[in-house]
């Protein structure tokens, strides 16, 4: 497996300095690697060039030495040069073409894979603000404008860059006096790249973010069709996603009239200068100061070196655009996961005993930083105890669970696992080491064995048929279409919900974790789904350390011991009996549910 490569970090500046498109040179790193593709790819780039500029020479000859002098012979051989230049100019256009596209679509593969990957390093915090759709946007539409460059434009610009430079040499060869004429207006043709270019890149940009807002709508409002159509916000969302085309058909379309500005300048001084050198060099030749054949060997190269400059014009808005990609996916990978692996990580001891202690932990959640989630908690629960969570929305259960798993930090207090401190652990490791089944269970887009097989990979059927059958999941899997190999669908809809709380408790169950965690497993089910998914719990639940999080009381009260927590507090502690006979806030929601039947 090719090991990451990493990104420049992004300056506060970057974006500013990046209109020279230095943000492009982080390519290089992915360059690298293919060496003998890009040798390949500049030979042949060299070969067409030359065969290009040969073909001026050809040109020279064909007229002064076949159609002035007569001379069929010389004629013949003059075409038969020439078609084998054609030829040749021919294969090596096929060789770049093949060479440079290849490279394109590996380095854009090596980048998504890259920046997908720390996509998914990144911390709760990250996604706490960010929008899934605008990654998304950055991993696909990005990348393929930095495609288009690396297998088209930069090859073009680096071609077109030989033809400029080897033209302007057999000009100067051919005629001095018109070749001084012809760079007098290079200044003006490159003021109005470097100007007009640098407002395309900066349009680009903005037509970037543009079209990812309107990719964040279509992502959510599809997500979200069952809801949107429920409180009939069609209309409201068609108008909603009109006005962010509108937005990006308008900076698209401010792009496009600076890149049609910066082409039509560029042609009018271009071809306007070759005209008038034109008419200059016909008088010379009438004055028999320059023969036939160099003035047409002349124009000819004229012609490709406006051609090349114009193409160049051209390609400099295909690398603001890229430049303008590739600042969007430096941002993304160069974002540091708050939440990283410690360099000399303490190995958890096997076999893992799953105690967890908390010790004076205090949270704020970083989008609400005023108001404390957990306030000064302390507990410990000893391997094998099955402990609960009680108490009102809000009270910091759930936050509990996201502290073990450390998709955050305590602002200030210890929390172990297993006598470590959770720093100390690598992430993935103590991640390992556990397995959550939440209210809303994630089911992919895959087969039954596949979302079964994501609790350990490497399972055997034997086990993931075990796993099922110990999750009261196997009856209703083999009464699908092609049981276990079934296709559940985006997000597991051809299911109900008590069987996608069953695959994810298999899910579970072939983890074989230590410390389990159950957040409001059964809340949303209906009295049969409840029974047979509280049956695979039970199971799932001995001799295994487990934290519930329960509204349902009913489901806790064989718990070994209950905490209630409140506005981030733990205000009680103790069984089921006792709770009740306490009299506090745990007795009273007791009476609420049980006093109700």
């Amino acid at each position: 497996m090719r090991q990451p490569r990493s990104f420049p970090a992004a300056a506060a500046d970057e974006r500013e300095r990046s209109r020279s498109l230095r943000s492009l040179r982080f390519l290089l790193t992915y360059l690298k690697p293919y060496r003998l593709h890009m040798i390949g790819a500049g030979l042949a780039l060299i070969v067409a060039a030359s065969t290009v500029l040969a073909l001026g020479s050809g040109l020279r000859h064909l007229v002064d030495e076949g159609f002035v002098s007569g001379d069929v012979g010389l004629l013949d051989k003059a075409v038969l040069v020439l078609m084998a230049v054609v030829i040749l100019l021919a294969g090596a256009t096929f060789s770049r073409f093949y060479l440079v596209s290849w490279l394109g679509e590996r380095v854009v593969a090596d980048i998504r894979r890259d920046v997908f990957a720390r996509a998914l390093q990144l911390d709760a915090t990250f996604y706490d603000t960010a929008r899934t759709a605008e990654i998304q946007s950055r991993l696909t539409t990005d990348t393929t404008i930095i495609e288009g460059v690396v297998g088209s434009s930069f090859s073009i610009a680096l071609r077109n860059f030989l033809l400029f430079m080897g033209g302007s040499v057999m000009l100067l060869i051919t005629s001095a006096k018109l070749t001084g004429l012809v760079f007098l207006v290079v200044p003006l043709v490159v003021g109005p790249i470097i100007i007009i270019g640098r407002r395309v890149r900066n349009l680009s940009r903005r037509a970037q973010d543009e079209v990812a807002a309107v990719g964040v709508q279509i992502t959510e409002a599809l997500q979200g069709v069952r809801t949107v159509q429920a409180f009939t916000h069609e209309k409201m969302e068609q108008r909603q996603f009109e006005g962010r085309i509108d937005a990006a058909f308008s900076a698209a379309r401010s792009r496009i009239i600076a890149r049609a500005y910066l082409t039509a300048i560029v042609i009018l001084l271009v071809f306007g200068a070759i005209s008038i050198i034109l008419w200059i060099g016909g008088r010379d030749v009438l004055a028999g100061t320059l023969s036939p054949g160099d003035l047409s060997a002349f124009v000819f190269y004229a012609a490709v070196v406006a051609g090349a400059v114009g193409a160049i014009s051209e390609v400099i808005g295909d690398l603001q655009r890229a430049a303008g990609a590739s600042e969007r996916l430096i941002e993304l990978a160069s974002t540091v996961p708050a939440i990283q692996a410690p360099a000399h990580p303490v190995p958890l001891v096997r076999p893992v005993r799953g105690a967890v202690s908390f010790e004076a932990v205090s949270f704020h959640y970083p989008t609400r930083p005023d108001r404390p989630s957990l306030d000064q908690i302390s507990f410990t629960i000893a391997p094998g105890e099955r402990v609960a969570l009680v108490g009102p929305s809000g009270a910091g259960k759930t936050t509990v669970l996201q502290l073990l798993l450390r998709f955050y930090d305590p602002n200030s207090g210890i929390i172990r696992f297993d006598g470590h401190a959770l720093t100390d652990l690598d992430p993935a490791e103590l991640r390992g080491a556990m397995a959550i089944v939440a209210q809303e269970p994630v089911i992919f887009a895959g087969t039954v064995a596949e979302n079964i097989r994501y609790g350990r990979p490497d399972a055997s059927d034997a086990e993931l048929h075990a796993a099922a059958e110990a999750a009261f999941a196997a009856e209703f899997i083999g009464k699908l279409p092609q049981g276990f190999e079934t296709q559940l669908g985006e997000r597991g809809m051809r299911l109900s919900g008590g069987q996608r709380q069953r695959i994810a408790i298999a899910r579970a169950i072939l983890r074989q974790p230590a410390l389990l965690l159950l957040d409001e497993a059964t809340s949303a089910l209906d009295a049969e789904s409840e029974r047979a998914v509280q049956q695979a719990l039970d199971g799932l639940m001995q001799e295994r350390t487990t934290l519930v999080i329960a509204h349902r009381l009913a489901t806790i009260v064989s718990c070994d011991r209950i905490l209630v927590l409140d506005q981030g507090r733990i205000i009680e502690s103790g069984t089921h009996d006792s709770l009740v006979a306490q009299g506090g806030l745990y007795a009273h929601l007791a009476a609420l549910q049980f006093g109700a039947r």
